[in-house]
């Protein structure tokens, strides 16, 4: 397949059929996995061992989100940042709810949507958009959302697909990409002002068939990294060095994090989306949820939103 399958695998942990998976998290308080099929427009949330899970129907697609410290959570939905209340963070079942719009994101600019996004490690919500247009152009951005300041954007260069948004473990270093570059760079990041420092490289893809998508950041400083297209995932040293790549039985790995009740888990989602049915009926588990153990000590908490 690549070089992947001589790498440590990821084997199924839950089996979904997410189109698009993405932005997986451990969240402690719950004792629960959640992630986004954003265009499944659906947000999923699982107890490790349980058969059931909880599913939440949403109105409009939701590229990234976080939780916030009372409890409630911060969508980046397509075209807008906004408040969803969840009665119960361990309920299962199937639920429609409806979010409650906080500003709207490039309200004017119709072919562009928000995407990859997190906390930075002061409770700010930090993500960016890309252009669902073909071919797409770099037009998208990456933005800071807060309760004290509002809609920020950041002074980067435009971006096609923002993807891979983390944060150093002193949170005054933002690591982020544009898929299409294949390149994953990182820059100085002051969260109080939103400013940030002229780019530099971190590291850029070696093979042809991989496209950086969401990261991680370990306990240790390390990125982790979902290699789109490629079936992996691949952690760098944090002077960018690659420590290594893990396989993942399915091409489309979209986004890993690091948790679990003893925090030694990687689970990764993956998507169906792109893939042919010939590709499908080979790799039938696209959509699920992959995992392995990993070391103790490597989890890092997501920070929570700042809502005070």
């Amino acid at each position: 397949m690549n070089s992947a399958t001589a790498a440590p695998a990821l084997t199924p942990a839950l089996t979904q059929s997410a189109t698009l998976g993405e932005g997986l998290q451990w969240h402690a308080p719950s004792g629960r996995w959640w992630w986004t099929d954003i265009e499944g427009r659906s947000l999923h949330a699982w107890t490790p061992g349980a058969k059931a899970t909880l599913v939440l129907r949403l109105p409009e697609r939701v590229g990234c989100f976080v939780h916030c410290r009372s409890g409630a959570l911060l969508l980046g939905m397509a075209k807008r940042v906004a408040w969803l209340r969840v009665a119960d963070l361990q309920a299962c079942g199937e639920f429609v709810l409806s979010p409650e719009e906080i500003v709207p994101v490039e309200a004017g600019m119709p072919t562009t949507r928000v995407n990859d996004g997190r906390c930075d490690r002061s409770g700010n919500l930090v993500f960016g958009t890309l252009d669902e247009a073909r071919p797409r152009q770099t037009i998208g951005s990456f933005y800071q959302y807060s309760q004290a300041h509002g809609l920020r954007r950041l002074a980067l260069d435009g971006v096609a697909i923002a993807n891979s948004i983390c944060f150093s473990l002193d949170g005054r270093r933002m690591h982020y990409c544009d898929t299409l570059s294949r390149r994953i760079m990182v820059c100085d990041y002051d969260a109080a002002t939103a400013r940030v420092s002229e780019p530099r490289l971190f590291a850029k893809k070696d093979v042809d068939d991989c496209w950086p998508d969401g990261s991680t950041i370990d306990a240790k400083g390390c990125l982790w990294n979902a290699e789109w297209g490629h079936a992996s995932v691949a952690r760098y040293a944090p002077d960018g060095r690659l420590l290594g790549r893990y396989a993942v039985p399915v091409s489309n790995v979209s986004c890993p994090a690091l948790g679990g009740p003893a925090g030694d888990q990687l689970l990764v989602t993956t998507a169906r989306q792109e893939l042919g049915t010939a590709e499908l009926m080979a790799m039938p588990l696209s959509g699920s949820l992959f995992g392995m153990a990993v070391e103790a000590g490597l989890y890092l908490p997501e920070p929570l939103f700042n809502d005070a």
